[in-house]
């Protein structure tokens, strides 16, 4: 294998500066996250064969005689479809795929060489990248995978494109998987599941950090995420079931065996998050405090308000004043009540939102209680990704750490509504919004560039998509450019939801 490209973390190389695109766009390759139809951001091909045998994408058992009148196929030409469609086995008790060719997968990994060459751009690198460590992975080249894996991330970061980064964590998580290195694994997986990806991806990390549970003899919690892998997946999956009762089979060996396990993790444990103080009351005293995760006072009852601690800090207010400090974990002064804040809002992205006279003029300040945007606001929101939205009179509209103006305020409304039934002010995690503007919803992204016009009485952010409502019950949706997808015919959401779920029906991301 020619060696790996010049890494973006390396001295002297960065990543190549993005072109202006659409936020999620899909990459530009078949078998890495190309769709087969417009609103699918996971490969065309499935990739995850059952675990009893392989499966070929059409699902034909690898070995068997095609039906009358069905011609087998040859493998594709490009690596990344050959790749895809390549047929592997799960091995029954170390929950590992295994693929018979291991000369199809060298001539896969040496194609992707090839590509990676005259790659440039951030987006592809990324997905070359990891695709040429899923094809080491299966080779037993872990070594090359997990170098190969790690600057793939590097490159998908700096795209800040959600499901790619996600993808790019997934892999290297399963190379570290392989290789024994299980915090790291168990980090990268829950890191990378994002309730804004789409379900297909999501339920393939659940299935993959099960099986890194396993590996660990953390069997409850391995059982906790094949469980979840099929709800998101309706048990609509026959493949996923399949690989499932074989999870589970193995889990019931080895718990027969050694017992099932510690008690599953909490994320915060898993990530390695420090665990905040927590506001406390006193009932007898009618003051507020902090106290640790075993209930332990650890900042005295001394305040008449508090809020929670969001990165390290949070606001209190003494009994006596009207106005706020910050105040660190240790209870420590950072910004001295005197400065005169009646209204403050938490810290988000090194930030925080304060206002002198409690009703508007508002501030962004950092920890220090340096000024880092002047006053000006009659109302804002938390700043999300580097954005923040916020209103100038009559119009909303966001601005960046700077408060440089990304989206204009001409906006009547900032509130993006998600399929789940979630609300976000402002910006989602993959730097959308839902603007609105004498009735009519629209999308535009953070850097201000309208993705869909605002002339739709309803819309709804999907994960691969827009639902739309025409105001008479009848729902649609849009793929990612803001071009139709689905017409507005149906009496529901989930509908269309269904609807979009069958246009991908035939989608596995490779992981």
């Amino acid at each position: 294998m020619s060696a790996p490209p010049v890494s973006a973390a390396s001295p002297g190389a960065q990543p190549v500066p993005e072109q202006p695109r659409p936020v999620s766009a899909p990459p530009a390759y078949p078998g890495s996250g190309v769709p087969a139809r417009p609103v699918s951001g996971v490969p065309a091909q499935p990739v995850s064969g059952v675990p009893a045998q392989p499966v070929s994408p059409a699902g034909s058992v690898v070995g068997a005689e095609p039906r009358p009148g069905q011609e087998r196929r040859a493998a594709p030409a490009d690596p990344e479809q050959t790749l895809a469609a390549l047929r592997w086995r799960l091995h029954p008790e170390t929950l590992r795929e295994e693929a018979d060719d291991p000369e199809l997968l060298r001539s896969v990994r040496e194609g992707l060489t090839a590509k990676l060459d005259v790659a440039l751009d951030n987006r592809s690198r990324a997905r070359l990248l990891s695709l040429r460590a899923v094809a080491s992975r299966l080779l037993g080249d872990l070594g090359d995978a997990a170098d190969d894996a790690r600057l793939a991330l590097t490159y998908a970061e700096a795209t800040g494109e959600l499901r790619r980064t996600a993808l790019a964590r997934a892999r290297l998580a399963h190379v570290l998987r392989w290789r024994g290195e299980f915090a790291e694994a168990d980090r990268l997986f829950a890191e990378a599941n994002s309730t804004e990806l789409p379900d297909r991806l999501r339920a393939a990390l659940h299935e993959h950090a099960g099986r890194c549970c396993y590996d660990q003899g953390r069997l409850i919690e391995a059982c906790q995420h094949f469980e979840r892998a099929l709800d998101l997946q309706r048990s609509a999956d026959p493949e996923l079931l399949a690989r499932t009762r074989i999870a589970l089979d193995a889990v019931a060996e080895r718990a027969g065996r050694d017992g099932f396990g510690p008690y599953p993790r909490g994320r915060s444990e898993i990530l390695r998050t420090p665990r905040p103080p927590v506001p406390t009351y006193d009932e007898d005293l009618d003051r507020w405090g902090y106290a640790d995760a075993d209930g332990n006072l650890v900042i005295g009852t001394d305040y008449a308000e508090v809020q929670p601690f969001r990165e390290g800090v949070a606001w209190v207010r003494r009994p006596e004043g009207t106005r706020w400090a910050l105040i660190d974990d240790s209870g420590g002064t950072l910004i001295q009540a005197n400065n005169g804040y009646r209204s403050v809002g938490s810290f988000s992205d090194g930030l925080a939102w304060v206002s002198m006279d409690g009703t508007g003029n508002w501030m962004a300040v950092d920890p220090s209680n340096m000024v880092v945007i002047p006053p000006g606001f009659d109302d804002v929101r938390p700043f999300r990704g580097g954005v923040a939205a916020v209103r100038v009179g009559g119009g909303w509209g966001a601005v960046d750490r700077t408060g440089t103006v990304v989206v204009p305020t001409r906006y009547h409304g900032f509130t993006t509504a998600l399929f789940d039934g979630r609300y976000v002010d402002g910006f989602t995690d993959e730097g959308l919004a839902v603007v609105e503007l004498n009735g009519r919803r629209g999308v535009v992204d953070r850097t201000g560039r309208v993705l869909v016009a605002p002339a739709h009485p309803a819309l709804v952010v999907h994960p691969v998509a827009y639902l739309v409502g025409d105001g008479l019950g009848r729902w649609g949706a849009l793929d990612r450019r803001g071009a139709p997808l689905i017409d507005p015919v149906h009496p529901s959401r989930d509908r269309v939801v269904e609807q979009i779920d069958h246009l991908l029906a035939d989608a596995s991301p490779l992981v």
